[in-house]
């Protein structure tokens, strides 16, 4: 079958600008599941919570949905301090963390979006922004503004992400902190608060990725739930805890979907990305990058 270039270089670029979303969806995840060991998978809703947050002010104010997620990071950031000491207080400092953990985080998820279904109903919301519409043609290809300001600004914030986590001394003891309590604690590292400043960075991941969410696509309270697989799928296959693999996993997986969506039809591409996924874990188990 012969395949038209253009075609082929359009199906490339819209997976990697949508790979670019999917990094901003995991990079938290990364940080929660991958270097902290807890297995939130509230992290969508999370994201639909700024979804919301978003609209209401873009509706009422007019104001850039990037710029509110931007201002709205510090009280992501406080939230998330404060659901971990709950989970501290509750399951970790018991060690009874696993399941118990697991159902904690899954009634958040069910919390909040029955909470946003009684406020708002189930009706799609969306956004109003001046690049929301257009499209950027250079040649024969094509880049929706509403999908290009997502991945380029997701790209910055996990740039942002990693440099801390590689510079400083909290996000040199957030990658520590996982591996070796005793070790940190002998640095003067208190790992509890270590552990609640990083889960509160996750939870501040989920203000921005809820304004790219509502950017790209109108959102309900539930359409969450079709990222949890995803995002969970994209960290393992990065490697768990590292931000660079979990870029790199999104864009591989966003150009798979976007080959699959294009040639062969939308329906089949989650089962083709999970196929890549399983394939590339039986060669590499520990992830692209993991080590």
């Amino acid at each position: 079958m012969d395949i038209p270039v253009d075609l082929l270089i359009n199906a490339v670029v819209a997976g990697l600008l949508i790979g670019g979303f999917y990094a901003s969806v995991t990079a938290g995840i990364s940080i929660s599941f991958g270097m902290l060991d807890i297995v939130n998978i509230a992290h969508p809703g999370f994201i639909i919570l700024g979804s919301y947050i978003v609209y209401i002010i873009n509706s009422t104010t007019g104001a850039d949905p990037v710029v509110t997620a931007i201002v709205m990071l510090p009280v992501f950031y406080f939230l998330g301090m404060g659901i971990y000491l709950v989970y501290y207080a509750a399951f970790e400092r018991r060690g009874q963390e696993a399941l118990r953990g697991l159902a904690f985080f899954f009634g958040l998820l069910f919390i909040t979006e029955v909470g946003l279904i009684l406020a708002f109903g189930v009706d799609y919301r969306y956004v109003e922004a001046r690049y929301i519409g257009p499209t950027w043609h250079i040649g024969f290809v094509d880049l929706p503004l509403r999908m290009l300001v997502p991945c380029v600004v997701s790209l910055l914030m996990v740039l942002g992400l990693q440099l801390f986590l590689m510079k400083s001394f909290i996000g040199r003891a957030i990658q520590a902190v996982a591996q070796d309590q005793l070790a940190l604690q002998l640095l003067a590292a208190n790992p509890t608060r270590i552990k609640r400043v990083a889960f509160g960075v996750s939870i501040a991941t989920a203000a921005l990725a809820g304004a790219f969410l509502i950017i790209i696509q109108p959102v309900e309270p539930s359409v969450g739930r079709e990222y949890i697989g995803r995002a969970f799928a994209i960290c393992v296959l990065g490697g768990m805890g590292s931000l660079p693999g979990a870029v790199i996993a999104a864009m591989l997986l966003g150009v798979v979907e976007s080959f699959t969506a294009t040639f062969y039809g939308p329906s089949w591409a989650p089962a083709v990305s999970f196929g890549f996924l399983l394939a590339t874990l039986a060669v590499r188990p520990a992830g692209i990058l993991g080590r």
